[in-house]
């Protein structure tokens, strides 16, 4: 008789244990990179046959020495405004193209819609690798070596089709009968679709803006490619050209550039969580 309770009961704490389990997993990474962003070199660099050394906790005071070379001795400011300028003019282009280009596609029935949606998706899958070589040669027809503008021109090329694709399938959840009632009580076409539909796809439009400005930040290949000069890198970039020579590595500083960078992002994550997951699962699902 008493089975029912006590097997409730272990349901609910083996319930918390995992949620528990999943959170300390998650913040692990950045309790990581915030203990060594304020450790002392000495804190660090310490050999494992010291047993009583332990490196999830602070064994020294600790120091201020890694941000005042990461702020001091490098362009991370700098490289952090390069970084959000560049992001959101491509967040801005992104949204200017797959809007309209999400919207078309959906509302395009047939087979020929199915087929330009598999094939912009495609052309998402297509690693940079092979794509900076002849982009290369673009850029340098452009007169844009070494330029920010180079960054602008080149990032869309894979944040549009991903973001497209994403929107496409959430457009598609909206039923077409909200365009026709809104375009009889006197909209056009585009009124409707800004004033009914776009509200409608806020959660979308976030996801799609989240994951253009995630990828733009992460960006690796092409920002060293085109990108030569210190003053002009961005972060992903400039922090290991700066704080990784030959064998040496400032794991503090490098540490403290993760933190700072990675952060914002992640509140940002959060704070649009529910509208996020939303957007994120509609379009994958459809």
């Amino acid at each position: 008789m008493q089975r029912g309770p006590v097997r409730r009961a272990l349901a609910v704490v083996g319930h918390r244990l995992l949620i528990l389990a999943f959170t300390a997993f998650a913040i692990f990474p950045f309790y990581w990179m915030l203990i060594t962003s304020f450790k002392q070199n000495s804190d660090l660099y310490v050999g494992a046959s010291n047993t009583a050394h332990n490196p999830f906790i602070f064994n020294a005071r600790p120091t201020l020495e890694h941000l005042r070379i990461l702020f001091g001795s490098t362009l991370f400011p700098t490289w952090l405004f390069n970084t959000l300028w560049v992001g959101a003019l491509v967040v801005a282009i992104t949204l200017a193209l797959a809007v309209p280009a999400a919207y078309s596609l959906a509302r395009l029935t047939g087979r020929w819609g199915e087929h330009l949606s598999i094939g912009i998706f495609l052309t998402y899958l297509v690693p940079s690798t092979l794509l900076f070589i002849p982009f290369s040669r673009l850029i340098a027809m452009l007169g844009l070596q070494n330029q920010l503008w180079a960054l602008v021109m080149i990032y869309p090329t894979f944040t549009v089709p991903f973001c497209t694709w994403l929107l496409m399938g959430f457009f598609k959840t909206l039923p077409k009968e909200v365009e026709e009632s809104a375009m009889v009580d006197g909209c056009s076409r585009l009124g409707a679709i800004t004033r009914v539909v776009l509200p409608l796809a806020v959660p979308g439009l976030l996801t799609i803006v989240i994951f253009a400005l995630t990828l733009t930040i992460q960006e690796f290949v092409y920002s060293l490619t085109f990108i030569s000069s210190v003053e002009r890198m961005t972060v992903s970039v400039g922090v290991p050209v700066a704080l990784v020579r030959g064998d040496v590595y400032y794991w503090g500083s490098l540490m403290a550039a993760c933190l700072i960078t990675s952060v914002p992002l992640a509140i940002l994550y959060n704070f649009f969580l529910d509208r996020f997951i939303a957007g994120f699962t509609v379009g994958a699902i459809k």
